[in-house]
């Protein structure tokens, strides 16, 4: 199997998920992140005790950032040619097969990963253990 070119350790900043204002107080208000709004609202002008707001102080380390927990970085592929751009990049990038492409060209695309020597994320998907 391919491995990556470069180990590379890494941190988050924060891994909790940022929670909507007053989403403990009402079922109908989800927990997924929003921006409060109200012209007195003590979260926006971000008065200390309240919740903490997404902002770019959060962001990932640039040559961490959309690293796989492998070390690879995703390369979406819908054919063969994408995944023949790949080649000389196979240490750095891994396949991933996009989520439209049947069965039967799925099979091709592993098959000639293989071949390339590049990793596919998904090479599982949709593939049946034995044909009838």
């Amino acid at each position: 199997m391919v491995s990556p070119a470069r180990k590379v350790k890494i941190v988050k900043k924060r891994t909790k998920s940022f929670v909507r204002v007053q989403s403990d107080r009402f079922k109908r208000v989800s927990e997924s992140w929003r921006c409060p709004r109200g012209i007195d609202s003590r979260t926006r002008r971000r008065f200390k005790g309240t919740r903490p707001h997404p902002k770019i102080g959060y962001g990932s380390n640039k040559n961490t950032r959309f690293l796989l927990p492998d070390g690879f970085r995703k390369f979406t592929v819908h054919n063969v040619k994408d995944l023949e751009s790949l080649v000389m990049l196979n240490r750095t990038y891994a396949a991933e097969i996009a989520q439209n492409i049947g069965a039967k060209k799925r099979v091709e695309l592993v098959e000639r990963a293989k071949q390339l020597s590049i990793k596919v994320v998904n090479a599982d998907a949709r593939v049946r253990a034995v044909e009838n």
